[in-house]
């Protein structure tokens, strides 16, 4: 995993509604960046996508948090997370954040992605200060989708307080790597 104080790997992505290139320089007016690496198929993500684009309305935004959400996974293997498929999720959901793909994996590698959902919250200076669970619910169990978790550290952060340094990593499906591309991280 990232390191708290790591800074944020650079990227350059097409947004699948767009097809606008997004890079870390898109957000360098903003409070901060939220980059949630996710993807369509997962039952992990469709649990908890309606809040992902609650966060996205109620922090997204000029002079706010910067939103990216990125997929990475095998579009070959798993046809359902083409970056056509995300535009349409993207649609769907009204995202007020850029959807992109990560065909090579390269950016999802940089970042030490290792699920979907996963979370990697920077400060102004891009800087990485969170690196969580978006809270405790998971399909099948009675714990509400509310986002308390990531919602608290984007609270603090857009507050100019300090994040609790103790975070609960997010848990999901694993990124669906292509056969020849797995990272090292994962021995």
């Amino acid at each position: 995993m990232l390191a708290l104080g790591t800074p944020a790997p650079a990227f350059a992505l097409p947004d699948v509604v767009t097809g606008e290139t997004v890079t870390l320089e898109t957000f360098a007016d903003r409070a901060g960046l939220l980059a949630i690496f996710w993807c369509r198929h997962c039952p992990f993500v469709k649990h908890v996508q309606d809040e992902l684009a609650s966060i996205g309305r109620d922090y997204a935004g000029e002079g706010k948090l910067g939103i990216v959400s990125i997929s990475a996974n095998d579009a070959v293997n798993y046809p359902d997370d083409s970056p056509a498929s995300l535009a349409e999720m993207a649609r769907e959901l009204k995202l007020d954040f850029p959807s992109c793909y990560d065909e090579t994996q390269e950016v999802a590698q940089a970042y030490t992605a290792a699920c979907t959902p996963d979370f990697f919250l920077f400060d102004a200076d891009l800087k990485l200060v969170y690196r969580g669970q978006l809270d405790d619910s998971r399909p099948g169990n009675d714990a509400p989708v509310n986002g308390k978790d990531l919602r608290a550290a984007i609270e603090a952060l857009l507050a100019g307080k300090a994040i609790d340094p103790e975070q609960k990593p997010s848990i999901g499906c694993n990124i669906k790597w292509k056969s020849d591309n797995v990272p090292s991280y994962f021995g």
